[in-house]
């Protein structure tokens, strides 16, 4: 504890420092200063303040330029001049030396070359976590050994609570860092920063990566050698490749960058439409290609992931997009949205027509993915909405991978190459299985709800089938008034399953795909049930 206490003393030390030198000294007085204080400064008053938050940031290290990185993509957060410093920010890497095989003796309490060939000392690749090598097993395969740098989770820790001592400090004195939400931006910021520190989660990452595309023959992904992989050390195939935008190897192979390119707009697709689980960073430098022309994905240390049902409200609004209906894309919005507080609902239904109109005014091969983002982005921004962390990943990634396809292919059509997903999304939409098992579920979810009436109701119910209900007027034959309500009770809850039923029915009436064993069958069923509770309300009426 003691030691603990010592090295954020060390920390807060440093950013005082710091921030002293980048003249923020008068942070607190700052904050609630207006727009023509800060003019008073000089011409660029507000570039200069956001170049020295920028410079300010790449000195404290690591954890606070990953922080202001996740930020640059947050224009409904930040003003764009803000945003634009931020996406200026650079890791300043420094290679640590490490004595590799005692690293590896340690962590696995083996001697190195009673399993490894070799193990090269240099790293081929330094980040801000970790440090790259090569090294060969006694098999004769080529691995990579991914190392963490010592007391990386300790600094990144120790950095977390400061970055909530600002965050706290900002909360206090500041009435627009209240607006910005900043705990739980920042919040998500340090689960998605310990998830990629941790080097067991990155394993976990590739496994289920080759989970999902263990039958996709476009890609392929590394293998992992468990037995050498841990929360500090991971072991994993070593890929023979080049980047994906080195425009000379693909013409050395004889490779075509227009295939290459729409084979990965795809591949990410499939990662967020099939499987709601992605790669977070897909920019040029970690995505290889193999001779053969597979498209390997590395660095899977940030990953996107999305709840099922926030998959599907995600599909919605690719129906939405495609089918031109603005209602569709505010409902979805919402359903999405941690929170949201709309100002003027018809002005945000403005908004989402005129993205709309710009995406069908535009011609398919002029279609600027990024451009559509950034404007969707505004109009959450304007109207006030806060999507979860993933949706920013997502736009993120997204605006990497169109990137990276039109650096080797600059015709590359978006809506041609992702077309055939949208319609299997509407064909699912509107398959007779999907609508089976929709209207079967809201039946069911009908029936189950019958078992949650109001206490106060069964209550009253319970009164009248036991002849415990008393009022204060006497009322005559209360046996056939009980009766009464007993039955035209049940007459509703019937005619409310009928009802139900008959429009299931009507579904299946209107399917025009060939009928099998499986559709007949829910229609028989269907329709004998519909006849028996027909039958009965007919009879108690």
């Amino acid at each position: 504890m003691f030691d603990k206490q010592q090295r954020k003393l060390k920390r807060s030390a440093r950013l005082v420092s710091v921030l002293s030198k980048y003249g923020f000294q008068d942070l607190i007085s700052r904050l609630n200063t207006s727009k023509k204080d800060d003019e008073q400064l000089g011409i660029s008053a507000d570039a200069g303040l956001y170049q020295r938050i920028r410079l300010a940031l790449e000195e404290l290290g690591p954890s606070f330029v990953k922080f202001g990185q996740g930020f640059s993509n947050r224009e409904d957060l930040l003003p764009p001049d803000l945003i634009a410093e931020l996406q200026k920010l650079q890791d300043k890497v420094e290679t640590v030396p490490m004595d590799i095989e005692s690293v590896v003796a340690k962590e696995f309490d083996i001697t190195p070359s009673d399993f490894f060939l070799d193990i090269n000392p240099q790293p081929i690749a330094t980040a801000s976590i970790a440090q790259v090598y090569t090294a060969r097993l006694l098999t004769g395969e080529k691995v990579i050994l991914k190392i963490k740098k010592p007391n990386v989770q300790a600094v990144i820790e120790d950095d977390l609570l400061l970055i909530k001592d600002l965050v706290k400090l900002i909360d206090n004195y500041s009435e627009w860092g209240k607006k910005l939400n900043l705990k739980q931006v920042v919040s998500t910021f340090e689960k998605s920063l310990l998830e990629e520190v941790s080097l067991i989660n990155e394993k976990n990452n590739i496994h289920q990566f080759a989970i999902n595309f263990k039958d996709n023959t476009d890609t392929h992904v590394p293998k992992v050698y468990d037995d050498f992989s841990n929360n500090n050390v991971l072991c994993m195939e070593f890929i023979e490749g080049f980047k994906i935008t080195d425009v000379a190897a693909l013409k050395e192979k004889n490779l075509d960058p227009v295939q290459l390119s729409e084979k990965g707009l795809k591949l990410f697709a499939t990662q967020i439409l099939e499987y709601g689980f992605f790669h977070a960073d897909p920019h040029a430098g970690n995505i290889l290609v193999q001779n053969d022309g597979k498209i390997v994905f590395i660095d899977f240390g940030a990953v996107g992931k999305i709840q099922p049902n926030d998959k599907e409200i995600l599909e919605n609004m690719i129906v939405g997009f495609v089918a031109k209906n603005p209602n569709r894309i505010i409902r979805n919005l919402k359903k999405m949205a941690i929170s949201y507080d709309i100002p003027d609902d018809k002005q945000f239904e403005k908004d989402v027509s005129e993205v709309l109109e710009f995406v069908h005014s535009t011609s398919l091969q002029d279609i600027n993915t990024q451009e559509i983002m950034n404007k969707m982005k505004d109009v959450i921004a304007n109207n006030h909405i806060n999507m979860p962390g993933y949706f920013y990943l997502l736009f993120k990634g997204i605006g990497l991978i169109e990137g990276v396809g039109r650096t080797i292919n600059p015709d590359l059509d978006i809506v041609k190459t992702l077309s055939p997903y949208t319609k299997t999304i509407i064909a699912q939409r509107f398959s007779s299985r999907n609508l089976l098992k929709n209207n079967l579920s809201r039946i069911l979810d009908f029936t189950d709800n019958l078992d949650e009436i109001p206490k106060e109701l069964k209550s009253l119910l319970e009164k009248l089938d036991g002849n415990k209900f008393t009022v204060t007027s006497e009322i005559r034959n209360i046996d056939k008034t009980n009766q009464l309500l007993n039955r035209g009770l049940t007459n509703v809850v019937i005619a409310i399953v009928l009802a139900a039923l008959i429009m299931a029915s009507a579904v299946f009436l209107s399917l025009r795909e060939p009928e099998t064993l499986e559709i007949a069958s829910s229609s028989f069923i269907i329709g004998l049930l519909s006849a028996v509770l027909l039958y009965r309300l007919l009879k108690k009426s």
